[in-house]
């Protein structure tokens, strides 16, 4: 489905604030475009109408003039059957106004000579007699139609009216169902991070993701509040004006009609080149938050190596990449934007312009002075909405490179959330059967790992960095799938039920906890709702941590900042095991969770280890030995590869590779202690 499409469809779900917005501005362009015809009415009918034949009557008639003793009576208000005197006209020469007391046969050039009035059309000419009126006489003849005047300008200024009400509320509607749009595709996007693989967030840099989430999805709100409402707006207006057109003259509304391939043929070529400068922007945009993301959260170790510098120039080299997009950009819109539609603008002028002239000269009828006023106003008129839309061109494109963006997110392969509280609490037994993995596909982690953990029993899995500790883990919370071989829990393959339904009966405590800013409590419980306050407190109770946190203010409800900064890291362990208790999980996954906990608290530690692991099959990823010495089964890894496994005893006695390990803490341990010492 394409990008356009996609969006089609969000704004399809909000049809009727987007219809009722499109009628609205329909009414509001539709009263906008009467003002050219009124002006035509006025100038014609009531300007210009005075140049009208002329009859005397005798009698003084609605619409008369008394001028000299007699009465006048203009020929579009005599009543059908009226009795009339010989014809008469009013003409201007130059800024006078003369009044003719005959016939004329013709209309043409005027030359006034004294009295004496020469009228010229071609070939043709005559010469009569004419009065020049004085201002009281020439207002005379004007007073029929000033209450016409009068009416025709309320007329004008209630449309006007009509119009910008109506362009407020078409505004008001669009901005409200774009708003609605940008809340549903936000929503979609974070709901569906939620569903994607974790391999994603591996390649992926978080500023990235965020960036989506929030820059992209924001250019998505302009293309609708600003793009789409001002293109309709245009289109709407253009196709009122081209019917307006052709109801003053056809010809030259055709000559007209010639700019729609023109502003195609403009629109074409912007789009083929502007299109690929915004994805470059785009994309650098995404590296910018992306870097800035990274930036902030090692901040502490850029100014413990003196970093400062070297990540300046870096910023700086990426800020001056999308410097350099953008004045691409800029010079596109330059080239393309209003002095290019002025140019046209000028050319279509000079073109009607000698249409008219040529047809005054050639042709015994051409347009009133007043259609001619009417087709330039509307002309003028025409290329507003031009304007609009090559103006609003770049923004197209920016969001339509935003859309792809979002919608590249969203097709993103993920599993549908599913409701795991029906699901029946597992026994908590595992089973690896002949695992073999790979993160990129070409280089196992993994070889043919097979191992059994059952209820109740503590297995412990250690090895040196890179031997596959970690993966194991991310394999039984399905973070990835296996390459090949079986993982059972209770029996059954995991990958045959939902993620989430494994997900609810594992329980897991890092090395270094992740704590979300809000209070104790809502890290324990993580807004779950079966997660009581009770719970809380007796999680925590049974953890000893109450009397850890007791002396910060506020207990349960001291605040937490982002990932916990303001506590110390057993402070953070502690939260991380009561919340671990607080869900009650049938196995509990320990990566390394006291592997950067200090000597005396470890022990506080352990005592909360020891309560966290009763009647639980746990899983421990250990680098000190001495923690797991009371593990029912040690895992010895190297290389993907388990090459020793039994008891701490049976392992020591075997005097192989975990005896090796575990001599050498040992021996480092007294060596470190002196250090500190001595430190």
């Amino acid at each position: 489905m394409t990008v356009g499409r996609r969006l089609f469809k969000y704004a399809w779900l909000y049809k009727g604030a987007l219809l009722g917005a499109l009628l609205m501005l329909v009414v509001a362009v539709g009263s906008e475009l009467c003002g050219p015809f009124i002006a035509k009415t006025m100038i014609d009918r009531h300007i210009l109408g005075i140049e009208q034949p002329w009859y005397r009557t005798t009698a003084e008639t609605q619409g008369a003039v008394l001028y000299h003793g007699q009465f006048y009576v203009r020929a579009d208000r005599l009543q059908p059957g009226q009795a009339h005197g010989p014809e008469v006209h009013i003409l201007q020469v130059g800024r006078s106004f003369y009044f003719i007391p005959s016939a004329l046969p013709f209309d043409g050039v005027r030359v006034l000579n004294g009295t004496q009035l020469t009228i010229t059309h071609g070939s043709q000419h005559v010469t009569v007699q004419a009065v020049p009126l004085t201002r009281g006489e020439l207002l005379a003849f004007y007073r029929p139609d000033v209450p016409a005047l009068w009416q025709l300008a309320g007329l004008y200024l209630a449309l006007l009216a009509i119009s910008s009400l109506f362009t407020y509320g078409q505004q008001w509607l669009f901005q409200v169902a774009a708003n609605r749009i940008l809340q549903r595709m936000r929503l979609d996007v974070f709901a569906h991070i939620q569903c994607v693989p974790i391999a994603y967030f591996d390649r992926t840099p978080a500023g990235k993701v965020v960036s989506r989430i929030t820059n992209d999805t924001e250019t998505i709100r302009d293309l609708f509040v600003t793009v789409l409402a001002n293109i309709c707006s245009s289109v709407i207006y253009m196709a009122g004006i081209y019917f307006a057109l052709f109801l003053l003259d056809a010809v030259m509304a055709c000559i007209c009609l010639l700019l729609v391939p023109l502003l195609m043929l403009w629109i074409w070529a912007y789009r083929r080149y502007a299109v690929r400068v915004n994805q470059r922007i785009r994309a650098l945009v995404a590296d910018i938050n992306a870097m800035i993301h990274e930036m902030v959260q090692g901040m502490p170790v850029i100014h413990a190596f003196h970093r400062e510098e070297a990540v300046r120039a870096e910023f700086e080299s990426l800020n001056d990449r999308q410097f350099l997009e953008q004045n691409r950009l800029l010079r596109v819109n330059s080239a393309t934007g209003f002095n290019l539609a002025g140019a046209l603008r000028n050319v279509f002028f000079l073109a009607l312009l000698s249409y008219f002239g040529w047809r005054s000269l050639h042709l015994s009828t051409v347009i009133s002075f007043g259609a001619l006023y009417a087709f330039i106003d509307c002309l003028t008129r025409l290329f507003q909405p031009v304007v609009q839309v090559v103006n609003q061109l770049a923004n197209l494109e920016q969001s339509r490179v935003s859309a792809e963006r979002v919608f590249e997110l969203l097709d993103e392969p993920g599993e549908p959330l599913v409701d795991a509280d029906a699901v029946p609490r597992f026994r908590g037994d595992i089973e690896f059967d002949q695992v073999h993995f790979s993160y990129d596909g070409k280089h196992e982690v993994l070889k043919g790992i097979s191992f059994t953990a059952r209820q109740g029993q503590t297995v412990a899995i250690v090895g040196h960095t890179g031997s596959g500790k970690s993966s194991i883990m991310n394999l039984l919370f399905r973070f990835y799938n296996p390459q090949s071989g079986t993982i059972r829990l209770d029996g059954v393959d995991i990958t045959t039920l939902p993620r989430q339904q494994v997900r609810r009966n594992l329980g897991i405590v890092l090395q270094d906890p992740f704590l979300f800013t809000g209070t104790v409590a809502d890290n324990v419980s993580l807004g779950d709702p079966r997660i009581t306050r009770e719970r809380v407190q007796w999680a925590l109770a049974e953890l000893g941590a109450d009397q850890v946190l007791a002396h910060l203010p506020g207990g349960l409800d001291a605040p937490v900042l982002e990932q916990g900064r303001t506590l110390s890291a057993g402070q953070r362990q502690l939260i991380s095991f009561a919340r671990a208790l607080a869900f009650d999980p049938a196995v509990l996954v320990l990566d390394e969770a006291t592997s950067s906990i200090d000597t005396e608290t470890e022990a506080a530690i352990q005592a909360a280890l020891d309560v966290l692991k009763r009647g639980r099959t746990t899983l421990i990823i250990a680098h000190r030995l001495s923690t797991i010495r009371h593990a029912d089964v040690i895992l010895v890894l190297d290389r993907g590869v388990i090459v020793e496994r039994g008891s701490h005893e049976e392992l020591m006695a075997r005097r192989g590779r975990y005896y090796q390990m575990y001599q050498l803490q040992h021996s480092l341990l007294p060596e470190t202690s002196a250090s500190s010492h001595r430190a």
